[in-house]
């Protein structure tokens, strides 16, 4: 894939007007090549990554590539951030477009769909700007359907291809290798870039560009319902005078048993409100979920009470908190702490 990319870059400067309908045959070509290339398997003898975001689940995720012998480009606007993998052998790039030049896979995983068009699409520093004709962009940040697409349509413009695929599983599973992908675009590009979705977790198709993203928003609105029952249920224990671990590890093996109380009963007991995923983060896309429904004319009640208790923790300045902080609200509400 390297020699290919390098044979398209080095076309498309020669023929610069490559688009125009003046040289048709070249186009054809350089789609047919970028074709190519697409068809063969990755490793990490042949491919170069490039990874934009090294937060709190990026940092895990790019420790799996690096394991696994990839050649790793970094790039994150808090440098201190990225620190950790350079030291681990990745190569630190100072501006998306830099880190794209020298990547055949660009992944992606930042805060806000603003930040995704910024690091992306910025029409002198983004990402796309510097990947040559034949390279991928992957974005796993939980965004809008719409942007996934628009993405997908600029990259094919550059005879490049995108896939949105967001993840759920939390920093456990970033750092577990076990996360859920959902994934969107096209299936082949997909299915060829399983053997490095499979160092992060397990990747699910779910669609043409936009539907991982629709994936993820579905996987975000039962999270957040079910975070409220979960927090609820342990505010009505603490108030039945029931011994709260007790509890929990009782209801864990029934049919109130989940993965939300899995990954969070013990912390929200011990007060270990540190981020696996942020509050500010979570109300943000429950605010893509709420306009979606709009959209669609959709009425989902639970998802609006979710994000009003979730836009309560920030309004308390509790944004930078993890998810499972939502027992502060509920504690609020009632005037009661557990362990009081």
């Amino acid at each position: 894939m390297r020699s290919l990319s390098y044979l398209l870059g080095s076309l498309s400067r020669y023929f610069p007007h490559s688009q125009s309908s003046s040289t048709p045959l070249l186009t054809f070509l350089l789609r047919s090549m970028a074709t190519s290339a697409a068809a063969g398997p990755i490793n990490p003898s042949n491919t170069r990554l490039g990874w934009i975001g090294t937060g709190v689940m990026g940092r895990s995720m790019c420790a799996h590539l690096i394991n696994a012998g990839y050649s790793l480009t970094v790039f994150n606007r808090t440098l201190s951030k990225a620190q950790p993998l350079v030291d681990m052998g990745a190569r630190l790039a100072q501006t998306p477009r830099d880190l794209a030049a020298q990547s055949d896979v660009v992944f992606s995983i930042v805060g806000y769909p603003s930040d995704v068009l910024q690091v992306l699409l910025d029409p002198v520093n983004g990402a796309l700007s510097g990947l040559r004709p034949g390279g991928i962009l992957v974005d796993m940040t939980t965004s809008e359907p719409s942007l996934a697409v628009e993405i997908s349509t600029a990259a094919s413009s550059k005879n490049c291809s995108s896939i949105d695929a967001p993840v759920s599983g939390g920093d456990r599973g970033a750092k577990n290798g076990t996360l859920a992908i959902f994934a969107g675009g096209d299936e082949a590009i997909v299915n060829r870039l399983n053997p490095i979705f499979t160092l992060m977790g397990k990747v699910n198709y779910m669609g043409p560009s936009g539907k991982g993203q629709f994936a993820k928003l579905a996987n975000q609105i039962t999270i957040a319902s079910t975070m409220v029952g979960l927090v609820e249920g342990i505010i009505y224990a603490h108030k039945a005078g029931l011994n709260v671990a007790s509890f929990l590890d009782a209801i864990s093996t029934g049919a109130a048993g989940s993965k939300s109380l899995d990954l969070y009963g013990s912390r929200i007991l011990k007060r270990d409100f540190d981020p696996g995923f942020f509050v500010n983060h979570f109300v943000k896309d429950l605010g893509i979920c709420l306009k979606e429904c709009q959209n669609m004319g959709l009425a989902l009640p639970g998802l609006a009470l979710a994000q009003q208790l979730y836009l309560s923790l920030k309004a308390h300045g509790e944004g930078n908190l993890g998810t499972q902080a939502l027992i502060l609200a509920l504690e609020r509400l009632n005037n009661a702490t557990l362990g009081s």
